[in-house]
């Protein structure tokens, strides 16, 4: 049986930062094996809206630690991810 790739989504574009893994299972649907995802919401409360220097700022310090901590949730290892998808 073929592998089935596995995808890492990065999502970044406006008040929340999130890494997930999928893989498609068995039946041919996707299967989320981590999903985390890092609130801004506490950053931009006091301003009532998204400020866009500030919702930057945090995706840049959050990244690193939510990639690594999906990676280490789904349970595989950086090399065995086949495709990576992001916001832009």
């Amino acid at each position: 049986m073929k592998k089935k790739p596995i995808i890492l989504g990065i999502e970044s574009s406006c008040d929340e930062t999130a890494v997930s893994i999928i893989q498609e299972n068995n039946k041919g649907q996707p299967s989320i094996l981590s999903n985390i995802v890092s609130s801004q919401v506490d950053v931009h409360k006091k301003f009532g809206g998204v400020v866009p220097e500030l919702a930057a700022r945090s995706h840049i310090e959050k990244i690193d630690l939510i990639a690594k901590k999906a990676i280490k949730e789904s349970k595989i290892k950086l090399q065995d991810i086949d495709a990576i998808a992001a916001t832009a």
